[in-house]
């Protein structure tokens, strides 16, 4: 009786040939999903130890002391420096174990095997970082805010915030403290009066009269501070609200209406000095964030590049010694 054949393999049924096996080999699929995310979970591991290590000696420079410690430009290079490091070693380390524990290709062409080592790797730095990505969302979500926010606090909010602490109203709360106090400073000054001059007796007329104006006191102050934003925003103080802050003031201090219009102007120009100092400080930082926002962002960029590379390369070194 003849044998019973397999009219696709032309072998007897029950054995396997090496058609057979190289068919098996072609069906199979040529990504090994199980080697990649082994090697993105490897990855991120070693990414979070030696982001830790990283921060642990990042802190151990810093000091708050004045002349100690490491400087901003060693801090910033330092940190960029072991984060291309840390991308390299987790990089390089994921790679390797795509490769090396990926399935043995038989009967594939030696390019074809190298193309599907480096994509391999590609793919398990890929899932590593979108891991590392989903974990550290508000981290990034930071970096790349801070210089939009810095861009647009820049637009004024040191002049809004020392308008807002001039005038008494509310809002503004970032930095409305300190300009609070330097507006209250000047405002004070504007009323003190001169420490030579001789007190005069109280009687209980006096004393009744002193009350009234020491309760006055603080709405004209308000009122002085408003005048005073008013000409910050203006640019100039004009005549008329020189005219009527000096009448405030020589009420309150005893001076003579020529004298308290001086005063008014120069403890004006004095607080317009001030204050555009600080907005000048102000933008200067602004941009200083912005500036280290877009350095930041540009660097974990090559970082990532650098990553791509050697998880790709490393993929391929791990692939060949699986295949020995």
């Amino acid at each position: 009786m003849a044998e019973l054949t397999d009219p696709l393999r032309r072998s007897p049924l029950g054995s396997v040939s090496l058609d057979d096996e190289a068919f098996a080999v072609r069906a199979a699929s040529g990504v090994s999903w199980g080697a990649i995310f082994a090697g993105a979970v490897g990855a991120c591991a070693l990414s979070l130890i030696l982001l830790l290590l990283g921060t642990g000696l990042g802190m151990s420079s810093v000091s708050p002391w004045s002349g100690q410690g490491a400087s901003a430009t060693a801090i910033g290079i330092s940190a960029i420096a072991w984060i291309t490091f840390t991308q390299i070693a987790s990089s390089g380390m994921g790679g390797y174990l795509a490769g090396r524990l990926r399935t043995k290709w038989a009967g594939v062409h030696t390019d074809e095997v190298y193309f599907r080592d480096t994509a391999h790797g590609f793919l398990a730095w890929a899932v590593a970082t979108l891991i590392t990505a989903a974990l550290l969302t508000s981290t990034i979500g930071a970096i790349l805010g801070t210089g939009a926010q810095a861009g647009a606090t820049v637009a004024g909010g040191a002049a809004s915030a020392a308008t807002s602490a001039m005038t008494g109203t509310p809002g503004a709360a970032a930095g409305r403290e300190e300009s609070a106090g330097r507006s209250a400073y000047f405002v004070d000054a504007l009323f003190r009066k001169d420490p030579n001059a001789a007190a005069a007796p109280a009687d209980g007329a006096a004393a009744a009269q002193q009350a009234t104006t020491e309760r006055s006191g603080t709405a004209a102050s308000v009122e002085v501070g408003r005048i005073f934003a008013n000409g910050i925003r203006a640019g100039s103080l004009p005549p008329e609200d020189t005219r009527y802050a000096g009448q405030l003031v020589a009420q309150r201090t005893g001076l003579s209406q020529q004298d308290a219009e001086k005063r008014v102007n120069d403890t004006f120009t004095r607080a317009q000095a001030g204050l555009k100092d600080a907005e000048d400080k102000a933008r200067a930082a602004a941009d200083t964030a912005r500036k280290a926002s877009a350095y930041s962002t540009l660097w974990i960029f090559i970082s990532l590049l650098i990553g791509a590379f050697v998880a790709s390369l490393s993929a391929t070194y791990g692939g060949r010694r699986r295949d020995l």
